[in-house]
């Protein structure tokens, strides 16, 4: 098997495995990952529009209108009027969800460590070192979308 197919079916695994150990350790929900990716941009950028949303996920508009409503139902996420344009809503996540993702992101990294801790010396040393290379490639690819 080449690197690429190799690395391709490995990356799913590993995501599922730190979402069910995180969840487990913290009785965290079970969100699916796209709404945990759209609460981490609401995190990190404050109040966007829908479309910006949708810009920054790289997905369609539809796609964050359907994770919007559901996230709302839910009360991860805010709809509030635009201060600048009352056609406009602006998307907040809401208190709880910031909580669930600090939470998520505290336990992620204790899973994490502890599960690094149990490898070689020489097979942690070896994804350290795989981390700058591992950053360019989601670069690449992120370029090759646009």
């Amino acid at each position: 098997m080449d690197t690429a197919t190799d690395l391709g079916r490995l990356i799913g695994p590993l995501r599922r495995a730190m979402l069910l150990r995180t969840r487990r350790a913290e009785d965290l929900p079970d969100l699916p990952e796209a709404q945990i990716e759209l609460l981490r941009i609401l995190s990190e950028a404050g109040p966007l529009a829908p479309g910006e949303v949708a810009t920054r996920l790289r997905v369609a508009s539809s796609t964050v209108s359907n994770l919007v409503r559901v996230m709302t139902a839910s009360g991860l996420v805010e709809r509030r009027p635009s201060s600048t344009d009352l056609r406009t809503v602006m998307l907040v996540a809401s208190p709880r969800a910031l909580d669930l993702l600090g939470r998520y992101d505290r336990v992620s990294t204790q899973e994490l460590r502890q599960a690094l801790g149990a490898l070689a010396p020489d097979r942690r040393r070896a994804i350290e070192e795989a981390l700058p290379a591992l950053r360019e490639l989601i670069g690449v690819l992120e370029e090759q979308r646009d």
